[in-house]
């Protein structure tokens, strides 16, 4: 990667699989928020390393639901 190019910032979360949990609110991919998702290339670095930190406790809120968001869930 050319070094004009690097920039100094954490990953986006993404997955590719961007699907918002219609009960939980949250990505089933990433498990960021819409409006995170939609903010993010904005976002200062301390605002995204505050939700990367965020979102493992987030991935519990979709644990024994199914991921689809179909009826029942």
């Amino acid at each position: 990667m050319d070094e004009i190019w690097k920039r100094n910032e954490p990953d986006s979360p993404c997955v590719k699989v961007c699907v918002i949990h219609p009960k939980a609110g949250i990505c089933i991919g990433c498990y960021r928020r819409n409006g995170e998702i939609a903010a993010w290339a904005r976002m200062e670095r301390a605002e995204r390393l505050a939700i990367i930190a965020e979102l493992p406790e987030r991935a519990g809120l979709l644990k024994g639901k199914r991921k689809g968001g179909r009826k029942g869930d």
